[in-house]
């Protein structure tokens, strides 16, 4: 389920960077239990802008994994979030290598 969840995801992007937020790094944990979702996510940034609607967008996203009915989107600061969490596609999609 975890896989499906991540998929799900992939289809939500930092408004500010254009990436999704799980190649950009910022999705810490995805795990479900029954027809529950738990995501921990943080932001690049404490002062980010966009954060509570992409806290809305990742929790819509997780609940339209097929058997989520309800899913927890925790934001967290530890540990805090670097270029080093991103994937290879986001790094050379923003020209950091």
């Amino acid at each position: 389920m975890k896989e499906k969840i991540l998929n799900a995801l992939k289809k939500v992007d930092d408004p500010e960077l254009g990436i999704n937020v799980v190649d950009l790094g910022i999705i810490y944990k995805a795990t479900s239990s029954g027809s529950k979702a738990a995501v921990a996510m943080t932001a690049t940034t404490p002062f980010c802008p966009y954060l509570p609607q992409l806290v809305k967008d990742v929790k819509k996203a997780a609940e339209s994994v097929k058997g989520i009915k309800e899913a927890k989107v925790d934001v967290v600061w530890n540990p805090p979030w670097d270029i080093s969490k991103m994937s290879e596609d986001a790094k050379a999609e923003l020209g950091v290598f």
